[in-house]
């Protein structure tokens, strides 16, 4: 089953997310963690052709020239100093999706993508993909939970107008 939380809850999703829960719906049979073990970048793959067909440049391979690199900094004649890579972009909405798997919250991996995109420049929202369980640990409502409390405190600004987490 296909689970989802937005923030922050006192927002509607815009619609363009709404579509990434539809492709990620679509392909549930073939990336449901309660089934299926798949690495990160296979399931990636599973959802690639529909992605793309939402206007996002998605990583290829971890070849040089098939990653997305969003840039943070620009130096000497506006040349891009610092960049992250990510799984799929979209310029238009502004939006990163990226997907994870067992590494999500042992390695805190939804963390780093959260700083990261947070520091990207022309990026509004973030889409987190996780698996709903990865070894008996709860790994969709750890995120969601971290989110919740982080929204909630309201202790940082967050410089993004949306995120999405997503439990497949």
């Amino acid at each position: 089953m296909i689970n989802w939380n937005y923030y922050p809850k006192n927002t509607r999703i815009p619609d363009h997310l709404n579509q990434i829960i539809k492709v990620f719906e679509k392909n549930q049979d073939n990336i449901d963690s309660s089934i299926n073990q798949l690495a990160s970048n296979e399931v990636l793959k599973r959802i690639t052709n529909d992605i793309v067909g939402l206007g996002f440049k998605v990583e290829k391979s971890k070849k040089k020239a098939d990653l997305i690199r969003v840039p943070v900094l620009f130096g000497l004649n506006g040349k891009e100093i610092v960049s992250y890579e990510v799984d799929a972009y979209n310029s238009m909405n502004r939006t990163v999706i990226e997907v994870e798997a067992g590494r999500a919250v042992t390695n805190y991996q939804f963390l780093k993508d959260f700083f990261e995109c947070c520091m990207m420049y022309d990026v509004e929202y973030l889409c987190i993909a996780v698996r709903n369980i990865y070894r008996k640990s709860k790994d969709f409502d750890i995120v969601c939970n971290f989110f919740e409390s982080f929204y909630t405190c309201n202790r940082v600004k967050i410089s993004l107008k949306g995120i999405l987490i997503i439990g497949y």
